[in-house]
């Protein structure tokens, strides 16, 4: 609950905020429309673990150099009992702040207190929000898309969670719509040519081509029989895909827990259509007059909508007339709807039905073109879809192998497949690379992910902790405990790799925020990176056996606080935090 980083921002800016209004009553700075001070971390702490640019900001409002400023905010500050020893004027006009030993006992006092909600906070608390994530069609095995997006999926929602906001993980199933309509001609082709031979049936390109149709149609077969010879072609299909979807559900969901993902709910389209909801929808669509009927068809002015908003946000007309923004077809002459519709129908529920504040969808980047159009489906609906709804898109994997890209699993032959990569290497070390920055095309080397060695970073931080683990074990065998905290003496921690080390395990609550803030739970990942860094650069700086009583319990106190740090991020993104390796 106790967020060090931003706890001293505050009061680095309310100290200068303070130095600033005692300046103004002593005449020597002047009363100005002035601005909260800015508090950063400076990229080099040599000189202030602090900075604030309140000066400089604050130059033309006050009418003097920045400098002057700063002095003047110097000559008025009071530290006493705050985190600060010292202030000074640095460059044109920074304020560096440094740190005093308060503050680093109070960090390793958050972490003892907390422990493994250490890192929590309540800055989203009352907030509803929705992650979706993977949604794959059950027309297939998951491939290495689903792969990534469910560890995103999985691990924003753990960050969400961790920062206060009630989130509910939720697979979209298609189950209804083009893709079944595919779905049971591809099996209803494999199954007649199976039973009356290949040239009774002609392959078509429009089917499924993957050989886990095939598959399945003889599995059918095998339970069933030839049954769905002397049935309508309507039946068979229906018969089919209903069988079809009954083996690859159950194996999605098998698949997903075993890669450590459980969802809260698993949404079918097929309920859309049959409580009417997408009817439903459309009228409201109507009704708000952003649809016509064109050849028989109902179209969607999406080009209307879509360009509004864009003018909206301050998007150039000429700018706008490049996108060559086109309309959406919602009902075809033949009566069925589209799946744009179904997806306006599915969000309109997340919002209107179910009333989430927020819903975060995990998308491929080849969906960028759908985001502003149902964004926009959202406005129109009056559900605000433009501040509510929001897309992560993530980029392509891409799979290594000796410095080779690898398409084919060695074992079927075939793409590889979720399942096919969670035979190859470790579930753990899927999660965490797999847990990288979404918008960045990633390679995943297979090779590096089995490494033992500190080039692997799961293994190099799993080994941070084991490390620590093995140590307590050591000590407890020889009648050395972890000290209480009221027990250590925090100012022995005062040596630069054991402030380093501090200064990193508070920087965990830190990244926490931001990875919610910007959807990018890959912060967790270089956090623990460089907690497992600060750890191994302290240990081999600050001995801990051997040294005096005194100082040896100060550091162990720090290495079990380090150990609980790293147990902490490991748990977020789905990962064991091994006690032996």
């Amino acid at each position: 609950m106790i967020n060090m980083i931003q706890n001293a921002k505050a009061q680095a800016a309310q100290l200068t905020m303070d130095a600033y209004h005692r300046a103004v009553s002593a005449g020597t700075l002047p009363q100005g429309d002035v601005k909260q001070a800015p508090v950063e971390i400076p990229k080099d702490t040599t000189n202030g673990d602090y900075t604030t640019t309140f000066a400089l900001a604050a130059a033309k409002a006050l009418g003097q150099n920045p400098r002057a400023i700063a002095q003047a905010l110097l000559d008025n500050l009071q530290l006493d009992g705050t985190y600060f020893d010292s202030a000074a004027i640095a460059g044109p006009g920074f304020l560096n702040f440094k740190m005093n030993q308060t503050w680093y006992a109070d960090v390793l006092v958050a972490i003892d207190t907390e422990k493994e909600t250490f890192g929590t906070s309540d800055t989203l608390k009352g907030e509803k929000i929705m992650v979706e994530f993977v949604s794959a069609n059950p027309t297939g095995p998951m491939h290495m898309g689903n792969a990534r997006g469910g560890v995103l999926g999985d691990t924003l929602a753990a960050v969400l969670s961790a920062s206060g906001a009630d989130v509910t993980r939720e697979f979209y199933v298609n189950d209804a719509g083009n893709q079944i309509e595919k779905f049971a001609k591809s099996l209803e082709g494999r199954y007649l040519q199976i039973l009356q031979g290949e040239d009774a049936v002609e392959f078509s390109a429009d089917w499924y081509q993957g050989g886990d149709i095939r598959d399945m149609a003889q599995a059918y077969i095998d339970a069933n029989g030839d049954g769905l010879l002397t049935v309508s072609e309507e039946e068979r299909r229906e018969k089919l895909a209903e069988f079809g979807l009954s083996v690859n559900l159950p194996k999605m969901k098998s698949d997903l827990q075993n890669y450590k993902i459980n969802y809260d709910v698993w949404f079918y389209e097929s309920t859309l259509y049959a409580d009417g909801f997408v009817d439903e929808t459309v009228a409201a669509l109507t009704a708000a007059g952003y649809t016509y009927e064109q050849e028989g068809a109902l179209w969607l002015h999406t080009a209307k909508i879509v360009a509004d908003n864009l003018r909206k946000a301050g998007k150039k007309e000429k700018d706008i007339e490049k996108l060559e923004l086109k309309d959406d077809v919602l009902r075809r002459a033949n009566g069925f709807y589209t799946y744009f519709a179904a997806d306006i129908a599915y969000h309109r529920n997340k919002f209107a039905v179910r009333g989430y504040d927020r819903v975060i969808n995990i998308w491929g980047a080849d969906h960028h073109g759908h985001v502003a159009r149902i964004k926009g489906a959202m406005d129109v609906l009056g559900l605000n879809g433009t501040d509510r709804l929001d897309i992560v898109l993530m980029q392509l994997v891409k799979l290594l192998r000796d410095g080779e890209v690898v398409r084919m699993s060695k074992r079927t032959g075939k793409a590889i497949s979720l399942c096919d990569l969670l035979e190859e290497i470790p579930v753990d070390a899927a999660r965490w690379f797999f847990n990288a920055k979404p918008d960045t095309q990633m390679e995943f080397d297979l090779g590096l992910a089995v490494r033992e060695d500190s080039e692997n970073p799961i293994y190099y931080v799993e080994y941070a902790h084991a490390r620590i683990c093995s140590l307590l074990r050591t000590l407890a065998e020889e009648g050395v405990a972890v000290p209480a905290l009221s027990d250590v003496d925090m100012a022995l921690l005062s040596g630069d790799a054991e402030q380093a080390l501090i200064k990193q395990l508070s920087a965990y609550c830190e990244h926490i925020r931001l990875a919610a803030r910007d959807y990018d739970p890959s912060q967790i990942n270089r956090c623990l990176v460089e907690v497992a860094a600060c750890f191994h650069r302290f240990y081999s700086a600050c001995r801990i056996k051997g040294e005096d009583v005194a100082v040896a319990g100060a550091r162990l106190k720090l290495a079990d606080a380090t150990r609980q740090v790293l147990r902490n991020g490991l748990a977020l993104i789905g990962v064991e935090a091994p006690e032996k390796m």
